[in-house]
């Protein structure tokens, strides 16, 4: 029973007040009438102050003067103050005197008081224990807080794959939940470490700046943590880092810090220090949410070092699959244009290239390898590798191709690739009248084109089986006369089998090919080739397209290079066409 069940009792007299008391009840003719209370039966009348002395709440009464009448013995354990028969003021406690007392923390403990008015001008008291109850809820309360602080961690550290970005994120979210100042050091490269800091500004986002230490001048406590181990000497931990210049504008009098190693793969990734004004320790709960924390921060900055070093090998090795641009080859003028299928990528299965040759002329190749993607461009990779191999042994274009053949058998069988490609191999040797000579040798590539001064295209009549097919393939051979002034165009099938259109699905062609480089024969070569790709482009729209590559080779006359606009910087800073000689 709890002191609601008798909030109309008196224990002064004994008397109990019962809802309707006074009333007549109406008697049902199915109901017999109710029998007499206990006195009537002779029973004795019950002593309430034994029953109150039960109650889980505490019992004060007083009189109509403020006398304490009755003290129950739990009033008496939580408000000893309290004497029966003095005046309750006198207890000397205000909330006990308040028109709304609430609650209150009293000898170490949270009471609840709850005022009741009773007849005659009484009043009685009702002090309750509530310190378990609201440490529970404060307990849940602050658990749901770190639960969602951590939930924002995992969010915001889920985004950044640059460890600087990712560094800086971990500090401004430290700031100011888990401390007034946060300092993230990351593990040693190169003999140096970089940190970042967070400090805590007044109703503002905390400021974050950065710097660099060498290994060697680390506070003993950080070297300690990049070690593995989160250093117990919290005596020091606020001088080395003031030492270290991480806590500027803080007062270090009382100050407090700690330090978290944040885990890694082997190593710790680096080091957490968290510092607190004077007044803000960390107990058991800060430190498992400041290790949480750091566990979470560990985890971001392990990924996105990763994410780095797989992206510095992939920009090593895209780098090294991209096509090369021609060697400057004397009366030749060249013109490249290449997008792969996968523009993320930046590399696919089309190449092309030159190399010269000790005679004055160069090799010139264009092709295409099954596939797309980075599997395609590795092998374009291997193809192009034994290409500047090959060309100093063999120079003569059909025989040079056939023994690119058997090099490519001979990896494709060792590695079960089963890979092929399609190419266009040739030599060009320039001509003191500034024409030039080409003679091209076809492995199952589209025909080149030749744009004659006249304004005539020329399709060459070059044919030949795929490379890396079969041992002894046979291999188109054509030589190709250009006067100064024409040009010899080579491109890949992602030009004619580019779908687009008003359907999306229709190929570009060879008749539109031949279209679009009707009366271009005046262009510079670099020029053709970016129109080449604008044309195919825009046919394409933003659809899908397999890898497009365009080689163009112009003969630029004697003493009379090929003449190009590009863009200068002007007299007053603005960009102006000037006509320049490459």
């Amino acid at each position: 029973m709890t002191a609601a069940d008798v909030r109309g009792a008196d224990p002064g007299d004994g008397r109990v007040s019962r809802p309707g008391a006074g009333r007549a009840r109406p008697r049902s003719a199915a109901a017999p009438a109710l029998p007499p209370l206990a006195p009537d039966r002779g029973l004795p009348t019950p002593d309430w102050s034994e029953v109150v002395e039960h109650f889980r709440e505490g019992l004060i009464v007083c009189d109509a003067d403020g006398v304490v009448r009755h003290l129950s013995p739990v009033a008496e354990r939580l408000v000893p103050e309290v004497v029966a028969g003095e005046v309750l003021a006198a207890a000397g406690l205000p909330p006990l005197l308040g028109a709304d007392p609430g609650e209150f923390t009293h000898h170490g403990r949270r009471l609840r008081l709850r005022r009741v008015p009773l007849s005659a001008a009484r009043r009685c008291w009702y002090v309750e224990d509530v310190t378990e109850s609201v440490s529970r809820a404060d307990a849940l309360l602050a658990e749901r807080a770190r639960s969602a602080f951590l939930a924002v961690v995992g969010e915001k550290l889920g985004n950044p794959l640059h460890p600087d970005r990712a560094a800086a994120a971990v500090v401004r979210l430290a700031v100011p939940t888990v401390a007034d100042a946060a300092v993230l050091v990351l593990a040693p490269r190169s003999g140096r470490s970089r940190w970042w800091r967070a400090v805590r500004a007044d109703d503002e986002a905390p400021a974050v700046d950065s710097g660099m230490l060498a290994a060697t001048a680390l506070p003993p406590a950080i070297a300690e943590g990049l070690d593995g181990a989160e250093p117990h000497a919290l005596d020091w931990l606020v001088e080395q880092a003031v030492e270290a210049g991480w806590l500027p504008g803080l007062d270090v009098a009382g100050a407090t810090a700690r330090v978290v190693p944040l885990p890694g793969r082997e190593t710790p990734a680096g080091v957490l220090l968290v510092a607190r004004r004077a007044g803000r320790w960390y107990d058991d709960a800060d430190l498992d949410l400041v290790r949480a924390f750091a566990a979470r921060a560990g985890a971001a900055l392990t990924t996105a070092v990763l994410y780095r070093d797989q992206a510095e090998v992939a920009d090593t090795l895209q780098a090294s699959l991209l096509p090369v641009e021609p060697a400057a080859a004397t009366g030749v003028q060249w013109g490249t244009a290449y997008r792969p299928a996968q523009a993320g990528l930046r590399i696919g299965g089309d190449f092309y290239g030159s190399h010269r040759l000790v005679d004055g002329g160069s090799v010139f190749f264009l092709g295409d390898v099954s596939g797309k993607g980075v599997e395609a461009a590795v092998f374009t990779g291997q193809l192009r590798q034994c290409l500047h191999a090959l060309h100093r042994v063999e120079s003569q274009p059909g025989r040079l191709l056939k023994l690119l053949n058997d090099a490519l058998l001979e990896t494709t069988q060792a590695h079960g690739q089963g890979r092929f490609a399609t190419m266009v191999l040739g030599v060009v040797r320039p001509h003191r009248d500034g024409s030039l000579t080409l003679t091209m040798a076809g492995g199952g590539h589209l025909p080149p084109l030749v744009l004659r001064a006249s304004g005539e295209v020329e399709v060459v009549p070059l044919s030949g089986m795929l490379i890396g097919v079969v041992p002894d393939p046979r291999i188109g051979e054509v030589t190709v006369h250009l006067a100064p002034g024409e040009t010899c165009l080579l491109y890949s099938d992602g030009v004619t089998e580019a779908r687009g259109g008003r359907r999306g699905d229709e190929q570009f062609g060879a008749e539109r090919l031949l279209h679009a480089v009707t009366g271009c024969h005046r262009m510079p070569a670099p020029a053709l080739a970016e129109r080449i790709e604008q044309v195919t482009c825009d046919w394409l729209g933003h659809g899908d397209h397999d890898d497009i590559a365009v080689l163009a080779l112009r003969a630029t006359g004697p003493g009379r290079p090929g003449r190009h606009l590009h863009a200068v910087r002007g007299p007053t800073g603005a960009d102006r066409p000037r006509e320049t000689t490459p």
